[in-house]
């Protein structure tokens, strides 16, 4: 794509012709006396957005892109306040440059309006948050720094370069006010390792728990990966949620905090497309519909809402995001958020530090920690195809499992390893904290459970069961809730040899059938 050259707002308005017994208003250049009347402001203003930008659709919505700077889309229906300031804004910028006098705010709509019809023609364009894959090189990745300047980590198999994208044929960053500004990476001196300590030294990962954070920041820079959700666990103390600043601020920028729980699904939906990662400070409890919400951001989820000002036009937002968590309860869980998730635990802090002091280290030395993890990126992208090839078993997180083996590969870690065992042990504290497969799995462990298996009806087995629950636990209301509970543990049940058959209807009822093999 050739980029034509640097446009002159002045020359380009001196082109256009002029409105034959146009009447001087603020809308037209008034001319001075000697001179010819200059053209309409909003001829000037629409030239202007015409000759600098190059206008393109995302998701069904305008965007501007300056055809000399930074690949930086800038929503045309933005608001003054958002981060990447607004088309409205940019022709009130270089107006006052050319003309030395500020538009008419008539002229400045009807021409952001003009704009915003011509770009109903537009091409649709993938519009990236944060990491974005290379779009020619499926064995490349992208990271915005958040810099106004638009720089950039390109990551690819043979090393990671600091540099601008192509405007025509790169990644075309989206920002908004969660992406915050990452610092310019620094190889350390001592190799990735060196790079890994210090981050030891911020982050008080215990040593099993530190590869699997490393490999949930990598995990990050892929776009299309699936990735389990990571959540801090610790005893009181040990600082989680500054833990997780730290963590996510080498992919956010320091600056973001973590964030409140949602309230609603819409909430959460918002929040994950205008963030590149969702870290949710002191989850005490999950309720059914965010945990359902956060298993189909693992993986990639659509949100289709009614837009705004509109009856039968909708706006959708899709999202895939890198999930932290701190102050969960394990028992809460459901199984399918269990089975998506990994455990990074934190280790008791000996030496405290202020946190001006702790902040302090930080900032000085995420330069290098995060150049560390851009070469160990470099080393797992280059692995990753010879990975995937050895890889015999594959758990659920398949795609992850692949990057963990990789990372062991190059490293000589066992984060894969770790990662199996810590999603044994959450699965394990999910029966136990689930009051309806913990009497289950209590039953079928006890000399009353039948030798070749147990079969019934659904209220049958619910008096066996309630009876076994523990006082002020909550048990199901009714039959059919507990045969709903049962269906959703399945495939916990079945990995620890317990397996629950659906029933058939005959003329002595619907009977389901138990077996146990320990």
């Amino acid at each position: 794509m050739t980029t034509p050259l640097p446009y002159d707002a002045a020359s380009a308005a001196r082109s256009l012709v002029a409105i034959p017994g146009g009447l001087s208003s603020p809308e037209h250049d008034v001319a001075r006396p000697g001179q010819h009347k200059g053209p309409p402001q909003v001829e000037v203003l629409r030239a202007i957005g015409q000759n600098e930008f190059r206008y393109l659709r995302s998701n069904g919505d305008p965007y501007a892109v300056p055809w000399d700077g930074a690949p930086i889309a800038v929503p045309l229906r933005a608001k003054a306040h958002s981060s990447t300031g607004s088309v409205r804004q940019l022709l009130t910028v270089r107006y006052l440059q050319a003309h030395d006098r500020t538009p008419s705010q008539t002229a400045l709509s009807d021409a952001v309006a003009a704009l915003d019809a011509l770009a109903l023609s537009a091409p649709e364009t993938n519009l990236w948050l944060r990491v974005a894959p290379d779009p020619s090189d499926p064995t490349v990745t992208w990271l915005d720094l958040g810099r106004p300047d638009g720089q950039s980590v390109r990551i690819a198999p043979d090393g990671w370069t600091l540099t601008y994208p192509d405007p025509g044929e790169g990644p075309i960053w989206r920002r908004t006010k969660l992406i915050g500004e990452l610092p310019l990476p620094e190889r350390p001196q001592g190799g990735w390792q060196a790079g890994i300590d210090t981050l030891a030294q911020m982050l008080p990962f215990t040593a099993a728990t530190l590869p699997l954070a490393v490999a949930w920041w990598l995990a990050a820079l892929r776009p299309s990966l699936p990735r389990p959700i990571a959540y801090l666990t610790g005893e009181q103390g040990t600082g989680k949620t500054t833990a997780g600043r730290m963590l996510v601020g080498l992919l956010d920028g320091a600056a973001i905090p973590l964030r409140q729980a949602p309230e609603n699904l819409k909430d959460l939906g918002v929040t994950a497309s205008a963030g590149w990662t969702l870290p949710f400070d002191n989850l005490s409890g999950i309720p059914k519909w965010m945990s359902d919400a956060l298993c189909r951001v693992v993986t990639g989820g659509a949100q289709v809402s009614r837009a705004l000002y509109s009856d039968d036009d909708v706006s959708i937002l899709v999202s895939q995001r890198p999930v932290l968590l701190t102050g969960i309860d394990t028992g809460a869980m459901s199984n399918d958020l269990a089975e998506r998730s990994m455990a990074l635990e934190l280790q008791r802090i000996t030496k405290r530090r202020t946190l001006a002091e702790l902040w302090g280290a930080y900032e000085q030395a995420s330069p290098q920690i995060l150049g560390a993890l851009l070469d160990l990126a470099v080393m797992v992208w280059a692995d990753l195809p010879h990975a995937a090839a050895a890889l015999v078993d594959r758990p659920r997180m398949a795609d992850f499992s692949e990057l963990l083996h990789a990372l062991d590969r190059v490293t000589g870690w066992t984060a894969l390893e770790t990662f199996h065992g810590s999603q044994d042990e959450l699965v394990e504290a999910v029966l136990d904290g689930n009051p309806v497969t913990a009497a289950l799995r209590d039953w079928v462990s006890s000399p009353s459970f039948p030798t070749g298996g147990w079969t019934g009806t659904m209220t049958e087995l619910n008096a066996v069961l309630s009876a076994r629950c523990s006082p002020g636990e909550r048990w199901p209301q009714t039959s059919a809730v507990l045969s709903a509970r049962l269906k959703q543990s399945a495939p916990a049940l079945r990995s620890r040899g317990i397996n629950v058959i659906a029933p058939t209807s005959n003329k002595n009822g619907r009977k389901y059938t138990i077996t146990f093999t320990p």
